[in-house]
């Protein structure tokens, strides 16, 4: 998906970057914000577990994050989230 075009021109206008690196930024938090639920769910998990964090800790933290998406998913619960990742 492009970057909006007057996205792009605000970032040019506020910031140092060019319309090329704007329109680069854009579409990758575009793209961020639009990975689905499953996905953000694992990635996340593996991220977390990678830095030590405990699986109570993570799953507690998943659900904050969740509501903070572009299109915050429904509460889910911590037996959900287990599902998604281990399956």
């Amino acid at each position: 998906m492009p970057a909006p075009d007057d996205l792009v021109a605000h970032l040019v206008r506020s910031t140092p970057l060019s319309p090329t690196e704007a329109a680069r930024v854009v579409a990758e938090v575009v793209q961020y914000f639009g990975e689905p639920v499953p996905d953000f769910v694992r990635r996340r998990h593996a991220e977390l577990k990678r830095r030590g964090f405990t699986n109570d800790q993570i799953f507690a933290g998943l659900d904050a994050e969740l509501a903070q998406r572009r299109f915050a998913s429904p509460p889910l619960s911590e037996r959900q989230l287990r599902r998604i990742v281990y399956g």
